[in-house]
């Protein structure tokens, strides 16, 4: 698809230019942007380049090198289930199969409609696609989510997010033994250089800070308790696999798929426990905890006494 910049848009920056031109959210163009599938001139630009007359932009066809592993949708009717909600904030266990936020590509249900549909009104604030959203968890991991209800609530979550002052806990399951047994991984994540769907451990990526323990040990396989400093898209996920011991199931980035047909998973073991913040109007430290899946119980029980 080739565009041309008209007059009225000469001056704005390229991400604007792009979401008129190509009647789409501000932050669905930045992704375009962000993944180099837009270019300007046949090149590629940042974000903030100021368009001119006449210029050319192009969208790419998506390619990933290594087709995406399915992703197993929800039932569209799924209730999603409550922790707590007041007029300012509703937290939820999310349950795998469902979505944070409609997107391109994803055609099942997502955590913003089903609230709605469940009586809960969200706010305004943020992208029109994921407006209330202020954290999010992948299509394929279960747990503790906070959505803001009100406008007071998205603003300070979200700077409670950006200062790193929410407590984020997560238990995962991981293939082998982590040496040493506690420890924290480093390690800049940024967009995959071979799939467009992954991230990876890369040069010049975001600031990334993963800090685990160890739980408990089965044969093949260690529980490892998570806590995020940062929160950067699979994190966990892309620091395991960084360090060989990917989720269990996580056939994404290089879990064994002969393990994964053993604990009948569908999905990488991975689980949001515990979220703590504190509220947006009373200022009173909050913490939540999630219940773990079935799914990702049985699972561990499998561990625990078939394969152990």
């Amino acid at each position: 698809m080739n565009l041309l910049v008209s007059s009225d848009l000469v001056g704005e920056r390229l991400d604007v230019a792009a979401a008129v031109l190509l009647d789409i959210s501000r932050t669905a163009a930045a992704d375009l942007i962000d993944q180099d599938l837009l270019t300007v001139n046949s090149k590629h630009a940042a974000r903030s380049y100021k368009v001119q007359l006449n210029d050319q932009l192009e969208v790419l066809p998506k390619v990933a090198s290594v087709a995406e592993p399915e992703l197993i949708a929800a039932n569209f009717t799924i209730d999603i289930p409550v922790i707590y909600a007041d007029d300012h904030l509703v937290v939820i266990n999310k349950p795998t199969g469902v979505a944070a936020h409609a997107s391109v590509g994803w055609n099942g249900p997502n955590v913003l409609d089903r609230l709605a549909q469940q009586g809960h009104r969200i706010s305004t604030s943020g992208a029109p696609e994921r407006q209330g959203i202020v954290q999010r968890l992948d299509v394929g991991t279960s747990g503790v989510m906070v959505v803001a209800k009100s406008e007071l609530a998205y603003t300070s979550l979200k700077q409670q997010f950006r200062d790193r002052s929410v407590a984020k806990i997560y238990l995962t399951i991981v293939q082998g033994y982590p040496d040493p047994a506690t420890g924290t991984i480093d390690a800049p994540i940024g967009r995959h250089p071979g799939a467009d769907y992954k991230f990876a451990v890369v040069a010049g990526g975001k600031p990334s800070v993963t800090h685990y323990d160890t739980m408990e040990m089965y044969r093949a396989a260690t529980l490892l308790r998570v806590e995020l400093e940062t929160g950067r898209t699979h994190q966990i996920r892309v620091h395991m696999a960084a360090v060989r011991h990917p989720c269990v199931g996580d056939l994404t980035y290089g879990a064994d798929p002969t393990l994964a047909a053993k604990l009948e998973l569908k999905r990488q073991w991975l689980h949001a426990a515990e979220l703590g913040f504190k509220h947006p109007i009373t200022d009173e430290q909050q913490n939540f905890q999630a219940p773990v899946a079935a799914d990702l119980l049985k699972a561990q029980h499998l561990l625990e006494t078939e394969l152990n």
